[in-house]
């Protein structure tokens, strides 16, 4: 018989997979090209990008990249 928690953590987790798997693919192309679209359409504001950028540098230098 099998394992009813296992069996319902195994579909928790193949719905991570799937949204993981979803998110990539939405990722493919050019990143600057995609941010600039998003900047154009009102997805994000300047300020929201920079306040992005401003904490991606903070991580960054955290972990000695830059």
């Amino acid at each position: 018989m099998a394992n009813p928690l296992y069996e319902q953590m195994n579909r928790g987790w193949n719905d991570i997979m799937a949204q993981f798997n979803a998110f990539r693919q939405s990722l493919k192309g050019d990143p600057q090209q995609m941010i600039q679209n998003m900047l154009n359409s009102g997805k994000i504001t300047q300020a929201q990008l920079n306040s992005a950028m401003q904490k991606a540098n903070q991580m960054a230098k955290m972990f000695g990249i830059k």
